[in-house]
């Protein structure tokens, strides 16, 4: 009897509407279950362990551009020296690694300074990079529930801009460390405190991590991601791949016996985890991310799952309505959210709609200039948007005719079947056994 009341709580009563009646207390602690339970479901829905081993691959063979990248891009600024070192402290230097990836880097600046770098390298190199970062951003607009990607112009500028972003940070938190460490030391209050200090010093790379994964969580999806939605799994999978971090450093260091398993290859089996785990780690956080911005946005959550075809449908044709009327009336078109909330339909549900909408072209989405929201309007000529041609649009979402070798009967049925949608007048009251015959009673 208790396991049923916690079921129906956590299937139902907590996906209640929570906009009144409701403690400010009682209301966070719901949101944060709701998080926590959309995080859960959607780690098995989107079967993030499967997504998590295709990202590993990739990431494999993006690890190395994406770091020569990195070093290139501060050997521009003249800190290349200061990556290294921090290369040398994570898990890389402690595998030895990091001698390889700059002497990789050194040979691709050698090659590009040198005028005989035409192009093909470079290329794989930008390839590699981009195709990493796009695989991330793909699975990062399912897990949004976003179908439609930026545009290419947009992906780079965006990718470059975390590339930026990660050089920029450690070149920071080093400066504070040093700050820190020496340049403080000799004023009273510091002098004192040294436990204080110490801890400074060991909190600087959970900082760059924090900033480094909040910013991806804002910045990768290609939709609005709240402030806190990006800071709170920032924060909670930075910590987790610092922590990461140290653990494998721990086991290459105090577990010498994988030299004598594996041999030459002593460091494949950890790179390969340590991999996995950190993708593991980024698609966790990008479902928390969702589930934090969004578990508001799932009020009637177990009812939408049993929608009707005709509440579905009038759903459409009411967001249909409105974007129309606000062109009529000479508005400026609303956001999803927007027409969410003044109509206080589940945002979830107008979400998916819009998105058949637009792309069976009865809706166009248009983007709100320096911002990734989008806006809707009809897509053509409003007078002659009649409520038939969004219902057959409506009715056209999905796959048709995909049987490779239908019966002759079959094929008849369906031409059958189309013609009587044509027809006006009693079509409704046709017998069911009647409907072949060719002309209607």
């Amino acid at each position: 009897m208790q396991r049923s009341k916690v079921t129906n709580f956590l299937t139902h009563e907590i996906w209640r509407s929570q906009s009144s009646g409701v403690s400010k207390g009682r209301k966070f602690l719901i949101n944060v279950l709701r998080s926590v339970v959309l995080t859960v479901r959607g780690f098995l829905e989107n079967d993030i362990s499967t997504r998590a081993n295709a990202l590993t691959y990739s990431m494999t063979f993006a690890m190395v551009p994406i770091l020569a990248m990195v070093l290139a891009i501060a050997k521009g600024f003249g800190f290349e020296q200061v990556i290294a070192d921090k290369l040398n402290e994570s898990f890389l230097g402690s595998m030895g690694l990091v001698p390889s990836i700059m002497g990789f880097v050194e040979r691709y600046l050698e090659t590009a300074q040198g005028g005989t770098f035409i192009g093909v390298g470079l290329l794989v190199l930008l390839w590699s990079v981009y195709s990493f970062f796009r695989n991330i951003e793909t699975s990062f607009n399912t897990i949004w529930q976003v179908k439609k990607s930026r545009s290419v112009a947009r992906q780079f500028t965006t990718y470059i801009a975390i590339l930026l972003m990660i050089p920029i940070l450690i070149v920071v938190s080093t400066g504070m460390s040093v700050f820190l460490s020496s340049a403080i030391s000799d004023l009273p209050f510091f002098a004192t405190m040294a436990p204080l200090r110490s801890f400074m010093l060991r909190l600087m790379p959970f900082v760059v991590c924090w900033l480094v994964f909040s910013w991806m969580y804002w910045a990768i999806p290609n939709t609005h991601v709240g402030w806190w939605a990006s800071l709170i799994p920032g924060v909670l999978i930075g910590t987790l791949f610092q922590l990461l971090q140290m653990l494998t450093v721990y086991l290459v260091v105090f577990l010498s016996r994988t030299s004598i398993i594996y041999g030459a290859f002593a460091a494949l089996p950890l790179l390969l985890t340590w991999l996995q785990l950190s993708c593991l780690f980024i698609l966790s956080g990008a479902e928390l991310s969702f589930a934090i911005e969004n578990n508001e946005d799932f009020d009637y959550h177990s009812e939408l799952g049993n929608i009707s075809r005709r509440y579905k449908d009038y759903v459409a044709l009411y967001l249909t309505w409105l974007t129309v009327k606000r062109l009529e009336r000479a508005q400026m078109p609303q956001t999803a959210r927007e027409m969410a909330c003044e109509n206080n339909l589940p945002q979830r549900l107008v979400n998916q709609l819009l998105s058949e909408l637009v792309e069976e072209n009865i809706l166009r989405e248009i983007y709100v200039e320096d911002s990734d929201e989008r806006t809707y309007m009809p897509a053509s000529d409003i007078n002659q948007l009649t409520v038939g041609k969004v219902a057959d649009a409506i009715e056209r979402q999905g796959s048709e005719l995909f049987i490779q070798d239908p019966t002759q009967q079959g094929v008849l049925f369906w031409e059958r079947f189309l013609q009587l949608r044509e027809q006006d007048g009693e079509v409704e009251k046709l017998l069911v056994k009647d409907i072949m015959q060719e002309k209607c009673n």
